[in-house]
């Protein structure tokens, strides 16, 4: 049964927040709220929480899981970026944007894309998944919550809770969240090229 943690959404309870992270280091899945929907989210390295999010939304490999960073500090240690593509994404964060760019070493090969060695990464807008950034100090492995078959992700943490209760490990819920997953930008080659219209304005990438 997961963990229910109802916290603030303007200034979440740092016991509740640092309860929910001791979770993600011990290898748990948690559903949390941010700046365009609810994700999932675990380590970098929880080999069984990739897996696990792999089977609640039938995912193949092809898949680009997001690192979730707290800022573009962080962010630039686990991908490379050009001066352009930096003065590009530095402009759009924080914000509701996902951007596909190529891996450094840092990340863990089984998070990669296959063919491109690219990884997802983006810098969410929102308390609560910037305070459970912070208390973890580092990036975390996250993917919408979007269901098979859904047309739209879930905005109630108590829907999720009754949804998902055996298997992830905790729900984080400080309201309601969007139902507009990112916007999904791929820099891989140099050049903005949109894969997935969202929450993000996508004018200064057209």
């Amino acid at each position: 049964m997961a963990r229910y943690f109802d916290v603030h959404p303007d200034n979440p309870q740092r016991r509740s927040i640092g309860q929910a992270v001791e979770l993600v280091r011990d290898g748990g899945l948690i559903a949390y709220p941010t700046d365009s929907c609810y994700a999932l989210g675990c380590a970098l390295g929880n080999r069984d929480g990739i897996d696990r999010i792999r089977a609640i939304r039938s995912l193949d490999d092809r898949h680009h899981f997001t690192l979730m960073c707290q800022d573009f500090a962080q962010l630039g240690q686990f991908v490379h970026l050009d001066n352009a593509v930096f003065r590009a994404i530095k402009a759009a964060t924080p914000g509701s944007y996902t951007f596909i760019l190529p891996a450094s070493r840092e990340v863990p090969r089984r998070l990669l894309h296959p063919k491109k060695k690219t990884v997802g990464v983006r810098i969410p807008d929102h308390v609560v998944a910037q305070a459970l950034l912070a208390e973890l100090g580092e990036p975390m492995l996250s993917s919408t919550l979007l269901l098979p078959g859904e047309a739209e992700p879930m905005v109630s943490g108590w829907e999720i809770k009754e949804a998902l209760d055996h298997v992830v490990d905790a729900v984080i819920d400080s309201g309601e969240c969007g139902t507009v997953p990112t916007t999904v930008i791929d820099f891989s080659d140099g050049e903005p090229e949109i894969i997935r219209y969202g929450a993000g304005d996508t004018t200064r990438f057209e």
